[in-house]
């Protein structure tokens, strides 16, 4: 479970961490690499892999305790599930016709959109 929350972590904060902090990571996570492994893809000891990883927990727990960027992205997730929720449930009182529109506009997957907008004001959104 501790590992899950690293991983969410990694994924929002990895940018932050040195190339050799993000690559010993990746091998440790994503590539499920020992620490033994690990160490001797980099040259160097076990021990250093383990005080590397260490070192990365740390480091993105102080990242997150003062952006709150996970908390943030779980609560704008769960508010988008809460909502697509009472937009169903309201929806079942509509005629055939509108919950089917209805149901396509919250299936949709708007990404693509929301990327093109943010490129188009780039300039005035960051």
């Amino acid at each position: 479970m501790q590992d899950l929350h690293f991983l969410r972590l990694w994924d929002i904060y990895s940018p932050l961490l040195t190339e050799t902090q993000r690559e010993v990571t990746n091998l440790y996570f994503n590539c499920d690499l020992s620490l033994s492994e690990i160490a001797e893809q980099k040259g160097c000891s076990r021990q250093s892999v383990s005080d590397c990883l260490n070192t990365c927990r740390k480091q993105l727990e102080e990242y997150d305790a003062k952006l709150h960027f996970d908390r943030t992205l779980t609560e704008l997730s769960l508010a988008h599930s809460f909502l697509l929720t009472d937009v169903g449930k309201a929806a079942e009182e509509f005629p055939q016709e509108y919950r089917e529109k209805l149901q396509a506009i919250c299936n949709r997957d708007y990404a693509q959109e929301a990327a093109k907008a943010i490129e188009a004001q780039a300039d005035t959104l960051l």
